[in-house]
């Protein structure tokens, strides 16, 4: 009989052939399929040498083209997360507000921008900047992409955030009121804090998606970000597209990596220093510090 562990049943003798099993077919599989690709990519002469050499013999290809689109992309993708995080984690705690002419309001502003499709909210600020602003037309689409990715990706945020600090044990407020802190120092010293581990997962795959989104800017409004460059590189260097799509899809598998390594790592370093010190807290009635739940 297999063991048991906090989560499931450690899988037995028989169900870990069986998963060996299932994973040598699955290899077997993906490799035919890859097999498959190549050569109808072969037949139609896309792995001709041609049509992959630009990208390595030809420094203008990712000077001219690759890195400003890619410089695009991050300045676009920058600036709607230092946007959509700390106005997400704002709608997040007023969902979470006492009162009700907070409350309401916010969950209906989050329900409204998480319902809509982020390309027509893109489409939509585009249009409202020409009809009522003075944005120049050079201008228009980051500005409107960021808009987008904004209001959309601030409303998931705000969902994040507040499953986050619901997931908390109860204990946590009831501690902190215990001791005296206001509901606003609770949630900025005791919930925030503790609940931004649990949280950073699904931060980083939502800051993920912020990266990806940016790619409809260009195909919808015109910014030059990165895959909007696949059209001029096309056009300057032949029918090579499956390569410089190949290309860009590296490039953003490499972006998206260190973006997730780096938030792992910020996990990592979170944990440990949650585990090796204490909270040190200031007390303002006091004028004292509350640290490790004692008062000094």
């Amino acid at each position: 009989m297999s063991a048991t562990s906090v989560l499931y049943d450690t899988p037995g003798a028989r169900a870990k052939r069986r998963n060996i099993l299932y994973t040598i077919v699955f290899l077997v599989v993906f490799a035919l399929a890859a097999w498959w690709v190549l050569v109808q990519m072969a037949d139609k002469n896309q792995l001709a040498s041609e049509k992959w050499s630009p990208f390595v013999t030809d420094a203008e290809v990712w000077t001219t083209y690759l890195l400003p689109g890619l410089g695009e992309t991050l300045k676009a993708a920058a600036l709607s997360i230092v946007i959509a995080l700390p106005f997400g984690a704002l709608l997040g705690i007023g969902r979470l507000s006492d009162h009700s002419w907070v409350r309401v309001p916010v969950g209906a502003v989050v329900e409204f921008f998480r319902s809509i499709p982020v390309l027509l909210m893109m489409v939509f600020a585009s249009q409202a900047y020409a009809h009522f602003t003075n944005v120049s037309s050079d201008m228009r689409p980051l500005y409107a992409v960021v808009t987008g990715l904004v209001l959309y990706n601030a409303s998931v945020i705000a969902e994040i955030v507040r499953a986050g600090i619901l997931t908390l044990p109860n204990g946590q407020t009831d501690a902190a009121k215990a001791i005296g802190m206001r509901k606003g120092q609770t949630m900025a010293y005791v919930l925030l804090p503790q609940a931004v581990t649990a949280m950073l997962p699904a931060l980083v795959s939502q800051l993920v998606v912020i990266v990806k989104d940016t790619a409809l800017g260009g195909a919808i409004l015109g910014l030059s970000e990165l895959l909007s460059q696949n059209r001029t590189i096309t056009a300057n260097y032949g029918a090579n597209t499956i390569a410089t799509l190949v290309v860009i899809a590296l490039i953003y598998i490499v972006l998206n990596f260190i973006l997730t390594t780096f938030a792992s790592w910020l996990e990592q370093r979170l944990r440990r220093g949650r585990k090796s010190t204490g909270a040190v807290l200031p007390d303002v009635n006091a004028g004292t510090y509350v640290g490790d739940g004692s008062a000094t």
